[in-house]
């Protein structure tokens, strides 16, 4: 009897351990302040469908070239999440995957405001994933994080909207166009014809380097930040003059350079720390 106790209870734990989260990469909305449907993805942890209990929710923004599913093909988000959370270094969460596949500016609303992703994403995306799904709906269970591009766009949503985000981990961050000069330049291609003054007021608006040494150094610390690139990263220097700054503002930050580059490698070792990470402000450290 007692050998089929045990034999039972085996059998128990390995299904419990075994159980995984589920990904959907084929949802859409319609979107009115972009006037189309924007597709998305969703992991939801294990016990998801088993329980009725709400859950915190990571925004998990992608790169340039990718779409929603980068982090689903190339960042093997459900193994990686899976795993962690069987392992206890993460809590159950719901992970959500926009798509910034545009041709315009990725996450930014344009400087002639003819395309407002910016908008769209804080206006209907958040609402409308929030409502469809058992998500936590305060700051403290709320967190963005994303690689590149993805990395822009956690520090800009962060840095604007701080009253939204427990924590912030952009990986390998483009922090924005370096000068406003470079700006005009991506402004010519994209057939903006703004004035300089105007071109100056956007850039200062979504160059992350600018929200800081330009922000309030008490409403940023709200966000627990952690800055993750690689040493062989080309985006390394805005990285580093990122935490520059952040030091000089007194802004609590962790800010980490590792070995390695650009590549999914490099974010497949990262997106186990950002969860973790994350996790940590839903437990109220």
């Amino acid at each position: 009897m007692k050998y089929l106790y045990t034999f039972f209870l085996s059998l128990f734990t390995i299904s419990i351990v075994a159980q995984s989260g589920k990904v959907f990469d084929g949802l859409s909305m319609k979107s009115e302040i972009l006037g189309m449907d924007r597709n998305y993805a969703v992991y939801l942890p294990p016990d998801y469908e088993s329980s009725e209990r709400s859950y915190p929710v990571l925004y998990l923004l992608h790169g340039a070239g990718d779409d929603h599913t980068g982090w689903v093909q190339f960042g093997e988000v459900l193994h990686i999440t899976d795993k962690a959370i069987h392992s206890g270094n993460a809590t159950p969460m719901i992970i959500v995957m926009p798509d910034a596949k545009t041709g315009r500016l990725g996450y930014f609303n344009t400087p002639d405001g003819n395309w407002n992703y910016e908008d769209f994403f804080f206006e209907e995306f958040m609402p409308h994933v929030e409502e469809k799904f058992r998500i936590k709906k305060e700051k403290r269970y709320r967190a963005i994080s994303g690689l590149s591009m993805g990395g822009g766009g956690t520090f800009t949503y962060a840095l604007h909207r701080p009253d939204l985000f427990s924590s912030a981990f952009p990986m390998s961050a483009y922090i924005g166009p370096e000068s406003v000069e470079q700006l005009e330049q991506q402004a010519r291609r994209m057939q903006f014809n703004g004035t300089t003054e105007e071109l100056k007021s956007y850039w200062e608006s979504i160059n992350a380097l600018s929200l800081i040494e330009n922000g309030d150094p008490k409403k940023i610390g709200t966000v627990r930040w952690f800055i993750d690139c690689g040493d062989d990263d080309f985006l390394y220097e805005g990285n580093s003059l990122i935490h520059i700054a952040m030091r000089k503002k007194e802004i609590p930050h962790e800010y980490r350079v590792r070995q390695g580059g650009h590549t999914w490698t490099y974010w497949r070792e990262s997106l186990p720390m950002a969860l973790k990470f994350v996790s940590d402000a839903f437990h109220q450290y």
